[in-house]
């Protein structure tokens, strides 16, 4: 086997670390070796384009984005909800890892009594603070930013309630409390739960090492929710919500998509035979349009200023 090193980019957190390793570990199992880069700021990219011409976007991405098109690392491993539907020109998806939990979780302090009365809920995600809103309208909803201990250590600072997380994240680096509530009532993000890897279009060698470590049924049930995504948004953090699960030989998909406040919503629930995914969610998004949901889309295209 070649005695390339495979230069492993990830984010500094605990989490992005973990998830870094986990690809790590998997790698040397097969023989490969590896090397973790932790990669801070974004740098300056050196290249004839900008970076909107490359398809740069991502905001938890473009740092690794830019590590990989400058060379200093080979491959890039994500939290998949977080990458952007369409990759920069040259990084290509190379591994979709078994998908580990997809629901959202409420962490809370002392009881559960302000879910009948009023309450403070933290999320910096649309999507959550929406779904919150639209099942518990007289409750407020604090913006929460930061990698996962810091979002915790702020719940713990604040005088929030509560505040939601993907479980999966937690459950991850061992930070889930007792005091948590599954929110199965509330749609994930597209491809919450799953890990991405991302390699450069050009590298055989990289590319062929990490096609072992495919997860086929959660490849397509990830492909299945970001076309939906893709479908529906155009270029803006909407909050749309997509699961598609396999059952047997089918695959359930459920999609939503809210207003800010929660007050408007449009779902869709369909299924398609496992074998003919292709444009299933792409068919599900242009659907939900066509059933009311397009001035919607137009709406927080505008409010949320995207051209």
């Amino acid at each position: 086997m070649s005695q390339k090193v495979i230069k492993i980019g990830t984010r500094d957190s605990e989490l992005a670390l973990w998830q870094a390793h986990t690809v790590q570990n998997k790698l040397h199992d097969l023989g490969y070796k590896t090397e973790i880069i932790a990669v801070k700021s974004t740098g300056d990219l050196i290249l004839d384009k900008p970076l909107y011409e490359l398809g740069i976007t991502g905001i938890f991405t473009k740092t690794l984005d830019i590590a990989m098109l400058k060379g200093e690392v080979d491959i890039a491993v994500h939290s998949m909800k977080d990458v952007p539907t369409a990759l920069p020109i040259g990084i290509v998806q190379a591994a979709v890892l078994e998908r580990a939990n997809t629901l959202d979780i409420l962490v809370y302090k002392g009881n559960l009594d302000f879910l009948n009365s009023d309450g403070i809920i933290a999320s910096g995600s649309l999507r959550r603070k929406a779904q919150w809103l639209n099942k518990y309208p007289t409750h407020k909803v604090e913006d929460l930013r930061g990698n996962v201990n810091t979002r915790m250590q702020k719940l713990k600072d604040n005088n929030w309630n509560g505040a939601i997380f993907a479980a999966a994240g937690l459950e991850r680096i061992n930070l889930k409390p007792d005091t948590f509530l599954n929110l199965d009532w509330m749609i994930p993000a597209p491809a919450q739960g799953a890990m991405l890897v991302v390699a450069m279009e050009k590298d055989d060698f990289t590319r062929e090492a990490l096609a072992k470590l495919n997860h086929k049924e959660s490849e397509i049930c990830t492909f299945i929710e970001r076309q939906f995504l893709r479908t529906l948004e155009g270029g803006c953090t909407a909050p749309i919500g997509a699961l598609a699960v396999k059952n047997g030989d089918q695959i359930d998909f459920q999609g939503v998509l809210f207003s800010l406040d929660g007050k408007e919503k449009h779902s869709i629930e369909k299924s398609c035979n496992f074998d003919s995914y292709l444009n299933f969610g792409k068919e599900c998004a242009e659907e939900l349009l066509k059933n009311g949901a397009k001035p919607l889309m137009e709406n927080l295209r505008s409010e949320l200023k995207v051209k």
